[in-house]
């Protein structure tokens, strides 16, 4: 998916660019995430598809974290219901 696809959206919503990007979402999430809901930044980094900058650790990181991400998925959806429903914040 494309970055003017992803901010097309909250443009929809009448946010303006100046407002809301994507990569703000990203932003936003990585440390609700990690300091709400206190997932381990490694895992937080492979769901978010973020790559790897050293080359000696890229060479060899291959793990996928794929049980931990699907615990990710699950608790921001929770995360998100909650902020639907009148919460302030999670936890």
């Amino acid at each position: 998916m494309s970055e003017n696809t992803v901010n097309a959206a909250p443009r929809a919503m009448g946010f303006l660019a100046d407002e809301v990007t994507g990569h703000g979402f990203r932003a936003t999430t990585r440390t609700i995430l990690a300091e709400r809901l206190e997932f381990d930044e490694a895992v937080i980094e492979a769901q978010l598809a973020h790559s790897v900058k050293d080359s000696l650790r890229g060479a060899y990181k291959r793990s996928e974290y794929v049980d931990q991400r699907r615990k990710i998925m699950q608790a921001w959806g929770d995360n998100l219901g909650m902020l639907r429903g009148g919460a302030s914040h999670a936890r």
